[in-house]
């Protein structure tokens, strides 16, 4: 199968696009930190001042995509815990490069 200029995205983009949007990142990398399930209410805290709405809407995504694992437990009152994927911890690396890459190039990019 041969791939034509109009169907090859280039991989870049293809990460911007999967990980697109203001919360993606620090969503993504505080489940990465966390490495063990969390409820929707103590990840709402961390990532304050991220709203709901946006957090349920990132979560979806990164589930859809099988960056995320959501277990929901038949309790009352219902509880939901999110934790990363085996996939998704793929991501620690490159993230922490970029994270190291902003503390060493703040001051300047910050003052400019």
């Amino acid at each position: 199968m041969t791939i034509t200029p109009k169907e090859y995205q280039c991989p870049m983009m293809q990460f911007v696009n999967l990980i697109s949007g203001k919360w993606s990142i620090p969503i993504v990398y505080r489940l990465i930190i966390i490495d063990e399930p969390v409820r929707f209410g103590e990840l709402l805290k961390h990532l304050a001042p991220v709203t709901q709405k946006e957090l349920t809407k990132h979560l979806r995504a990164f589930e859809e995509k099988g960056l995320v694992q959501r277990t929901v437990y038949a309790e009352i009152p219902p509880r939901v815990e999110y934790e990363i994927t085996a996939l998704g911890k793929t991501l620690k690396q490159p993230l922490a490069g970029l994270a190291v890459w902003m503390e060493q190039h703040a001051a300047y990019l910050l003052h400019k």
